[in-house]
């Protein structure tokens, strides 16, 4: 008999499900130039040390947080759609 393996639990602020993507923010890549909160504010924040994190991103629309993702000028922010890295 096979033994379930459980995935962990997701950390709501580096990794979401948003408008049928995972959405993961690589807090070691992350340098807080804030090009992903000029694009959808209500999506991202930085956090206390300067990192961005999730906030509000199911109320952006899904073009929104595409494109805040995809302006990260170092690539911190992976997009996978059906489990492909789309962005970067």
């Amino acid at each position: 008999m096979s033994e379930r393996i459980e995935s962990p639990e997701l950390d709501p602020q580096v990794e979401r499900v948003v408008h049928d993507c995972r959405i993961v923010i690589d807090r070691d890549l992350c340098v807080g130039f804030g090009d992903c909160i000029e694009e959808a504010p209500e999506a991202f924040d930085l956090d206390e040390d300067g990192v961005a994190v999730f906030t509000n991103p199911e109320k952006a629309s899904r073009s929104q947080v595409l494109d805040a993702c995809a302006t990260c000028p170092v690539d911190a922010i992976t997009v996978y759609e059906d489990g492909v890295a789309i962005i970067p």
